[in-house]
């Protein structure tokens, strides 16, 4: 924490995407930990919040579940305004775009204007994808193979827990191995680019290929929230305007090594550990 006390760390804006809540992959523990370390004015939900599709197949939903919408709740009612773009796996929800639920705005796209007046379309993406849009079984084919993915990721990650290790994501590393899947990602990032140009924006800020990025496409900026299944990642903007994908993992690490080194030097010299 920037403070010395456990007050959040208070920003102007959080992108959230991909959050598949009602699945096993779900880092929801995590989630809440970043949820309690950052209060917004504004928090933009951009799409796959809860997963109807793995709901409709098998009903999961524990407690850190529930408390991740408590948390958005809680965050509601002290005033944070809430909008939910829905994606692909929360699709029943565009049937209420235009409404409000318990203070939460239901939108299907939105243009976000920066503290430093550039203009971003805000989109899960899902739109733009020609897979969701033309082959939806091919989809639906393609999410079972990838549950069965993280299955085999938590697995792995429980033993590398148990030998001190940190967190690893297989399924992302297998993704970035696979030559199509990053030319896809590459194709994906440049339509939904294009599209922002055609609103009239100067950036894009979207979710639903669970690859977190922050790069520029000629003049403009594309920024992908990335998911908090494997990356754990988000994006925030601070009041002057700057915007950066934040991913949290590291920035546990970061606060514990922080912690460390405080507390080494707070020991006699003669106690300190020698590197």
């Amino acid at each position: 924490m920037a403070e010395d006390d456990d007050r959040p760390i208070r920003v102007r804006t959080l992108f959230l995407s991909d959050l598949h809540l009602g699945t096993r992959g779900c880092q929801a523990g995590m989630l809440l930990g970043f949820l309690r370390d950052y209060d917004a004015d504004t928090i933009y939900l951009v799409g796959d919040i809860v997963d109807g599709w793995q709901l409709k197949s098998g009903w999961y939903w524990p407690q850190a579940h529930n408390d991740v919408v408590q948390k958005l709740l809680r965050k509601v009612r002290k005033g944070t305004h809430v909008v939910y773009l829905p994606g692909n796996h929360d699709e029943f929800l565009r049937n209420y775009v235009g409404t409000t639920f318990g203070g939460i705005e239901i939108a299907d796209t939105a243009i976000h204007e920066a503290a430093d007046g550039r203009r971003y379309l805000v989109i899960h993406g899902d739109q733009f994808d020609m897979v969701m849009r033309h082959q939806r079984w091919l989809a639906h084919l393609g999410d079972g193979a990838y549950t069965l993915a993280l299955w085999l990721n938590t697995v792995l990650n429980r033993f590398r827990r148990r030998l001190g290790l940190s967190y690893w994501s297989l399924s992302a590393w297998a993704k970035l191995k696979v030559k199509n899947a990053v030319s896809f990602i590459g194709k994906f990032e440049e339509i939904l680019a294009e599209e922002a140009r055609r609103r009239g924006a100067q950036g894009v800020i979207c979710g639903h290929i669970h690859h977190a990025a922050d790069r520029a496409i000629d003049d403009l900026r594309y920024l992908n929230t990335g998911d908090w299944v494997e990356s754990c990642t988000g994006i925030v903007e601070h009041y002057d305007g700057r915007i950066e994908v934040l991913h949290y993992p590291s920035v546990l690490r970061a606060r514990e090594a922080q912690a460390l080194t405080e507390a080494q030097e707070a020991l006699p010299p003669g106690r300190r550990a020698v590197a």
